[in-house]
């Protein structure tokens, strides 16, 4: 694997690790829904969904 793309997964991880932190995912922890779910399931579940689709696009680019 190239340098720029462990690089890239590296501050992906360490994104996620931020966005994952206990005050963070507090913020989201408020009463509503989106779409039929609370905001804080449907906040964790796009953070985590966001993060695999920018991991697919970096590895796919990486076997190109």
């Amino acid at each position: 694997m190239k340098k720029r793309h462990e690089q890239k997964l590296i501050v992906l991880s360490l994104c996620l690790f931020l966005l994952f932190n206990l005050p963070f995912v507090l913020v989201f922890n408020v009463n509503g829904d989106v779409f039929g779910f609370p905001v804080f399931y449907f906040s964790i579940f796009s953070i985590w969904i966001v993060s695999v689709i920018i991991s697919y696009i970096v590895l796919s680019k990486h076997y190109e």
